[in-house]
């Protein structure tokens, strides 16, 4: 990962804050948040609008069952107004994003080798995009895997792919139809478009040898299928952060050193990887 260099350190009690600091109000217990998952790397997991749950509870333990010995975050980005109100409060989401960006600039300075990797679940999703881009020049994360995006098809993703050095993986299902079909067709996407989102019909794609298409060749769309149903992930949307689906699909991305298509061909297709995996 390029990253932050030496030269500068933490205090005590900027590192502590950073192990156990989270956005919003929730407060989680942080089981997989130790000193030792530290020093290996981080993936931060950001709920969807209805803030902590079971549901994204899932995506940690799916992670660390899969064999992640990184910090596993459960990183709440909402305010206590409700799901609609998260959903449509774009200005502080983005403020979120920015404060996230600044924590993960913290940790690359302390740890300048180790992967960080963002995974967001739905609205979570956008808060992940939104953080990547608000990365200050320089700076730059792993990836950024998208579970079921509450954002509009028509978002542009170049700012963000510049700061993702393996890029963002978008797993996306046409069987979302309530929530990020119906759903964000009547109540608005994150940046605030009424359609259906990227996490049902995917981001578009700027025309090959178009202006933005370099930009988007480490972009990668993962279009749900049937045997992801034996990962627990029907196609619907709380599904998608499932723990098996995420221990099978989402586990071998976060560990692999580098996301092209073939690793993204051998993971679909449930065949095991033979990607060399991070340290």
């Amino acid at each position: 990962m390029e990253s932050f260099r030496a030269g500068r350190s933490l205090s005590a009690a900027a590192l502590l804050a950073l192990a156990g600091a989270v956005l919003g109000g929730c407060e989680p217990a942080q089981p997989y948040v130790t000193s030792a998952r530290l020093e290996r790397g981080l993936v931060i997991v950001l709920p969807g609008v209805e803030g902590c749950s079971p549901f994204n509870a899932a995506i940690c333990e799916g992670l660390d069952a899969g064999g992640v010995k990184y910090a596993i975050e459960l990183c709440d980005w909402t305010a206590p107004w409700g799901p609609l109100a998260n959903l449509r409060a774009e200005g502080r989401n983005r403020r979120q994003a920015k404060d996230l960006a600044a924590r993960v600039t913290a940790y690359a300075l302390r740890y300048p080798e180790n992967p960080v990797v963002l995974v967001g679940q739905s609205g979570g999703g956008a808060i992940a995009v939104w953080a990547a881009e608000a990365l200050p020049p320089g700076g730059r994360i792993d990836g950024a895997i998208l579970l079921a995006p509450s954002l509009s098809p028509g978002y542009r993703l170049d700012g963000a792919l510049e700061n993702c050095g393996r890029g963002i993986v978008n797993f996306r299902s046409p069987r979302d139809v309530v929530f990020l079909g119906l759903g964000t067709m009547i109540a608005g996407t994150m940046d605030g478009e009424h359609a259906s989102s990227a996490g049902r019909v995917g981001f578009d794609l700027p025309p090959v040898g178009g202006p933005r298409d370099d930009a988007y060749a480490k972009f990668h769309q993962v279009v749900w299928h049937e045997r992801m149903g034996d990962s627990a992930n029907p196609g619907m949307h709380v599904t998608s952060g499932a723990k098996q689906f995420v221990s099978d699909y989402v586990v071998p991305l976060v560990l692999a050193r580098q996301w092209d298509k073939r690793l993204i061909d051998t993971v679909v297709r449930d065949l095991p990887t033979t990607a060399p995996a991070a340290d």
